[in-house]
């Protein structure tokens, strides 16, 4: 039996090192010609704007956490990237994915694909604010035989602020200068995608750093959460396409910046007081929304223990007031303590795996939510 377990493990042990040696040798390269590639269909989950130009179909996008995915039989593949900075990462199939940071608009082609099935997806791991950019598609041989992959059974929405981007989560310093912030987002790891890959969901994540339910970051311009949700782009002229997109569960985690800092001369509220009443009236109007847009999602209010309990105190008032006016698909979570060692005291690689613990945890306990139509 020994020597037989020798080779069994000798084998998987090969096995291992030649799909390691695979996958270090996929890259990607500029292509000059793209005549030969046609647009794949594709399963697109996240926000965007359908766009057409001289080299075809494409997808204008600003909010993070999207992805853009198609299967094919076939030994090529490329990329077309358009106008606008973004940082993508290309996955095919279990192979790490390979990291396209700010790249110039043009085609890049995966170099060392082999023959086979594959699946490639395209995630969106940037915040930007600073504009849209553009998406060209995912390009194919035409006998390929592509295909968009097809939705999952579980779908989670993730709402939020500067925590559920991710917002300089991969940094190892709290110091942000220059690009550092933008560089080091990475929402592929931000708590909304561990929570998906656990449960083998598809998931967007609708959020928008320093944004908050009434109030933004110290009492900053610019539309709060609620009043951006409604549109595809950040322009506030864009709404949302109607796709058929119905999560079983939705997730938003929206306090920090309301209650993080002073109240400010001139803010419309005189006191603290006045801040609470009109947060807790507004998010309810706006959960109220949600469940009208998804009639049989599961909603999850999550707050951390930051500002001196202040935002747990006031998402948990919010919670027990859906409770009392009748709705039953709704939960109150709290967030661990976090160590908040990323860009501008934010949350960590390591806070926000105990982010996604909490959730996993709470839905495991849950599995009725699954059910849902």
């Amino acid at each position: 039996m020994f020597p037989r377990f020798v080779r069994a493990f000798t084998l998987l042990t090969s096995l291992m090192f030649t799909t390691a040696l695979a996958a270090a040798s996929l890259s990607l390269k500029p292509l000059a010609d793209a005549s030969a590639l046609s647009p794949a269909p594709l399963k697109i989950s996240g926000r965007v704007v359908e766009t057409k130009d001289a080299a075809g179909a494409g997808y204008r996008f600003q909010w993070p956490g999207m992805y853009f995915e198609t299967a094919f039989s076939g030994a090529r593949a490329a990329i077309r990237i358009g106008e606008g900075n973004a940082i993508y990462h290309v996955r095919v199939d279990d192979a790490p994915a390979i990291p396209l940071v700010k790249p110039a608009p043009g085609v890049y082609a995966l170099e060392g694909l082999s023959a086979g099935e594959h699946t490639v997806r395209v995630t969106v791991v940037s915040e930007n604010q600073g504009g849209a950019a553009n998406f060209g598609g995912i390009l194919v041989p035409v006998d390929a035989a592509a295909r968009a992959t097809p939705a999952l059974a579980r779908r989670i929405e993730f709402i939020g602020d500067s925590h559920t981007v991710g917002y300089g989560n991969t940094s190892t310093t709290r110091e942000s200068g220059g690009d550092l912030v933008w560089r080091t987002t990475d929402n592929s790891q931000a708590f909304g995608a561990l929570v998906a890959a656990h449960f083998g969901a598809d998931y967007q994540a609708n959020a928008i750093s320093g944004r908050g339910i009434v109030r933004n970051y110290n009492g900053g311009g610019g539309p709060t959460l609620p009043e951006a949700y409604p549109f595809a782009l950040f322009d506030g002229k864009t709404p949302v396409a109607e796709t058929g997109w119905q999560p079983h569960v939705v997730v938003i985690g929206l306090a920090t910046n309301d209650f993080s800092t002073p109240l400010n001369p001139g803010e419309k509220w005189k006191t603290r007081e006045e801040l609470h009443a009109d947060y807790e009236a507004t998010y309810v109007a706006f959960v109220q929304q949600l469940r009208a847009r998804y009639p049989h999602a599961f909603f999850i209010l999550a707050a951390n223990d930051m500002s001196e309990g202040e935002n747990a105190r006031e998402v948990k008032k919010v919670a027990d007031r859906l409770i009392a006016s009748g709705e039953k698909r709704v939960a109150f979570v709290l967030y661990p303590t976090m160590e908040l060692t990323a860009c501008d005291w934010h949350p960590s690689l390591n806070d926000h795996r105990k982010m996604a613990d909490t959730l996993i945890e709470l839905l495991e306990s849950r599995p009725e939510v699954w059910s849902s139509r």
